[in-house]
């Protein structure tokens, strides 16, 4: 713990010199960067930070796809003790005006061509006057390009000097993230250079990663899930990473064998959709597929071990948590499906709506944990603090859920999702598992809607299988025959496509406004 307490994201690049740290699949030939490479790289970017007045808090917003400058840029605003913002580039402006004020972003970095083609970021930042660069690897000169476009604030700050090379402190932040604000204003979330570190270092204890494994990084650099597991572990273990622009199923298996991974971390819609494209012949050695940010259902669980011949490790993790706190361990040890398995480096215990416990085992309560990894509270915003922690220092996730003979973690729901129909609580989870199961169905979200005599019943969005039938009696019919009464949905709404969020995250609200409004529409 002592030795994880001191790193930084600096300190945490450890590979071998002539190792390989990155490889980006490119036509005709990959980007291909050993860490000697990357660590001189982001030390050279780091000068060009401070040359435009980044220094300790200066807020760097990162505007750019997944990428070797935007690995690059992020490491770099760490090492000059900046606070790294990475932003979803597909935002529209509105968004972005959001997210840059709300951080008071000193410089938003953009792709090559953004500027003169006055890109929804670009004008964001614009409109808050902060700076603006241009961000993109230069394959002439072989290096990560800063072209600055306009210095906005920078250019009148009492530090716009350039500033001296810093070096980061573990309790510096690092990055700054939102939640997901599914009921109400994003909130701000601070994880420091020791929360990283902390969840890096559970990570490879977790999966026993060396730098002999490879991941392929398909999820979103702008999401924790990405960021933290697929980039910066490997990164401490001296492992590599594969990283494409974006998911693609079809390019994924062939660059997966190509560059040689070994190993990949996903929500469940990616392993959806992969699982509707042939599995490659002969299979590759996958070493395991981890599944996170989602509930994986039972269905899914076993055929994507039946089909890759891997063992699929499900974890839990929150953005305030810097990413994991539990997982299905590797085998021999037991993987459960349909749980989140064990706290990894995270105390983890189930306490009542009073934040008193731990309750009994088996016990259903709210998950809540203490751990180093833990961010130390929202940014500007006292009252959500207060209500987040316990007295004696728990975080309070708001998932409900209780732990089974064997210590493992079942999620049963987010305690504000819960469907309470006449004073009787019904987890959704339960019931996306008990309709997953169905031959015919795809994808399935259960949630609340509204009952004029029971307060709430259970509502389904279901998306069938391509060339299936079912209709809804036929489906309320299945499921009766497998859950009680009272957890038979009275409302049922196929769909073609299941609403998600950028990162493939299924948001039960979203999915239950979505379906009603559709509804509504079709009365018209």
């Amino acid at each position: 713990m002592a030795a994880a307490a001191n790193l930084t994201l600096k300190t945490a690049v450890q590979g071998a010199p002539s190792a390989v740290a990155v490889i980006i699949p490119s036509k005709p030939t990959a980007l291909t960067v050993t860490y000697a490479d990357l660590v001189a790289e982001i030390g050279l970017f780091q000068q060009k930070l401070a040359a435009i007045g980044i220094t300790k808090g200066s807020a760097v917003s990162i505007a750019t796809v997944n990428s070797y400058e935007f690995i690059v840029s992020f490491l770099a605003a760490a090492w000059q003790r900046g606070i790294a913002a990475p932003l979803n580039p597909a935002y529209k402006q509105d968004e972005f005006e959001f997210y840059i004020d709300d951080v008071r972003s000193a410089v938003v970095l953009v792709p090559h061509g953004a500027y003169a083609a006055g890109s929804p970021a670009v004008k964001a930042a614009q409109r808050f006057n902060a700076a603006i660069a241009e961000c993109y690897w230069d394959p002439a000169a072989r290096h990560v390009a800063l072209d600055v476009k306009e210095l906005g604030q920078l250019q009148t700050a009492a530090a716009t000097a350039p500033q001296p090379l810093l070096a980061p402190e573990p309790d510096d932040v690092a990055l700054i993230l939102h939640t997901s604000g599914t009921t109400s204003r994003p909130k701000v979330v601070p994880l420091s250079h020791r929360n990283l570190t902390r969840t890096m270092r559970n990570i490879q204890a977790t999966y026993q990663l060396t730098a002999a494994d490879r991941t392929m990084l398909v999820m979103p650099l702008f999401h924790v899930h990405g960021l933290v597991c697929a980039l910066l572990a490997p990164l401490l273990t001296g492992g590599s990473m594969v990283v494409p622009t974006k998911f693609s199923a079809t390019d994924f298996w062939p660059d997966f064998i190509a560059h040689g991974a070994n190993w990949y971390t996903a929500v469940p819609t990616i392993h959806q959709i992969l699982l509707k494209h042939p599995a490659p012949s002969p299979l590759p050695a996958i070493r395991f597929i981890r599944s996170c940010s989602s509930p994986l259902s039972p269905t899914v669980f076993h055929l994507l071990e039946e089909t890759y011949k891997a063992p699929v490790l499900e974890a839990y993790a929150m953005t305030e948590a810097a990413h994991q706190m539990t997982s299905n361990p590797l085998p021999p040890q037991k993987r459960k499906p349909g749980t989140v398995g064990l706290g990894q480096g995270v105390e983890v215990v189930i306490l009542d709506d009073a934040g008193n416990g731990p309750l009994p085992q088996g016990a259903e309560g709210e998950i809540c944990i203490r751990g180093e990894n833990i961010t130390t509270g929202y940014l500007n915003n006292p009252e959500a603090n207060a209500g987040a922690f316990t007295q004696s220092g728990y975080f309070r996730t708001g998932d409900q859920g209780k732990k089974d003979e064997d210590g493992y973690v079942v999620i049963t729901g987010r305690i504000k999702e819960l469907i309470n129909k006449g004073g009787e609580k019904i987890s959704p989870i339960e019931i996306d598992n008990v309709i997953a199961r169905h031959p015919a169905v795809s994808e399935v979200v259960s949630f609340a809607v509204e009952d004029e005599m029971l307060g709430q019943d259970v509502g389904v969005a279901v998306v069938l299988k391509a060339g299936a039938r079912l209709d809804k009696e036929a489906l309320r019919s299945w499921v009766a025959e497998r859950v009680a009464k009272f957890k038979v949905p009275v409302k049922i709404y196929f769909t073609d496509v299941m609403p998600k969020t950028a990162t493939g995250k299924i948001q039960r609200r979203i999915v239950a406004e979505t379906m009603q409004k559709q509804e509504g529409k079709a009365r018209l």
